[in-house]
């Protein structure tokens, strides 16, 4: 099954994966492993997929960037769609490179793409997730205060450049249905309700990736294809590791998404 069709099929809330050793003890590869997995088991039906920031794994060096991949092995291993959030963006050939890292050695899985490098270098990711029945979440309007300073710049010929960006993704959506939906799809923070739903109106058929959901201030948002991402809140709920408090935050969203 395709990633589009897994996802749209379960809960609409994405687990965040953002390792912080210094949470994990005296041996914290091995605890993030252990917490991790158990937290995948207890959370299975109840999120629609599982995104892993490769930032945090690089940062625990060769032993952390082998963990994300066996974590995100465990996870499809328990049908559970994943998204690498890598925000991956290069000239052509480098983009061929990192498009058969994640979505052709992870067949079916997601990868977060930076467009500022233009066409040419997010047409890699668009083949490839065609080729793999994966996905490409593009950054559209991005959760962090400062994102402004450049998705909001006006245009000479009228609208915002993050605008511009999301028209663009429209016409190449259209060329990746998947049913209702495609596998081109865009990253919107929860953070800046506002153009969500300008946004959705402009990529009727795009899953929206909204992150921000709890520590950056993000509030659920309910709609067709709306994919509310927790991270810190879900992964480390009262800041700390949790399987239990994590199943009652999770619960809590799901129970806000169907007020």
């Amino acid at each position: 099954m395709e990633f589009v069709e897994e996802v749209t099929h379960r809960p609409p809330l994405v687990l965040g994966i953002d390792p912080r050793p210094t949470l994990h003890g005296s041996n914290p590869i091995a605890h993030i492993r252990h917490y991790t997995l158990e937290l995948l088991e207890a959370l299975a039906c109840k999120v629609c997929a599982v995104k892993f920031q490769a930032a945090f794994f690089e940062a625990m060096g060769p032993q952390g960037f082998a963990l994300m991949h066996e974590l995100m092995v465990a996870a499809r291993v328990l049908s559970l769609p994943v998204i690498v959030d890598a925000k991956r963006g290069d000239i052509g050939s480098t983009a061929e490179a990192y498009a058969k890292a994640y979505l052709e050695a992870y067949r079916g899985s997601a990868l977060t793409v930076n467009p500022y490098l233009g066409s040419d270098a997010m047409e890699p990711f668009f083949k490839a997730a065609q080729q793999s029945g994966g996905a490409v979440f593009v950054l559209v309007k991005t959760s962090n205060p400062g994102s402004g300073l450049f998705q909001d710049l006006p245009l000479e010929q009228g609208g915002r450049l993050y605008q511009f960006v999301a028209d663009y993704l429209a016409s190449q959506a259209e060329q990746q249905r998947v049913g209702d939906w495609s596998r081109v799809a865009a990253v919107v923070g929860a953070t800046y309700p506002e153009p969500i739903t300008e946004i959705r109106k402009r990529l009727p058929h795009s899953l929206l990736l909204l992150p921000g959901l709890g520590a950056q201030g993000g509030a659920v948002v309910r709609g067709p294809g709306l994919l509310n991402s927790a991270s810190r809140a879900l992964y480390y709920p009262d800041g700390q590791p949790s399987l239990e408090a994590a199943v009652r935050q999770a619960e809590r969203y799901l129970a806000a998404m169907r007020e």
